[in-house]
């Protein structure tokens, strides 16, 4: 799996959390705050990424990324 494959995952699983997203143009610089998700979005969209690259890992590690480009290459980096 490439990143733009985790990429991918990535916003499908945003745009099924928060449907009004639909359509947007997903940048790597985009923040889940700044497009609407609230701190109980963030957790849904993060555990069903998580399902879909089958990967267990805790979730402090993510805490540090700034942006869904970063949180990408985090979880690349993991699969």
């Amino acid at each position: 799996m490439n990143k733009q494959k985790v990429f991918e995952v990535l916003i499908t699983n945003i745009c099924e959390v928060l449907p009004e997203l639909d359509g947007h143009r997903f940048e790597p610089e985009d923040r889940l705050a700044d497009l609407g998700a609230d701190s109980v979005d963030r957790a849904e969209i993060i555990t069903m990424v998580l399902e879909d690259l089958s990967l267990k890992i805790p979730r402090v590690e993510l805490s540090g990324v700034n942006n869904i480009g970063e949180l990408a290459e985090v979880l690349y980096d993991k699969v």
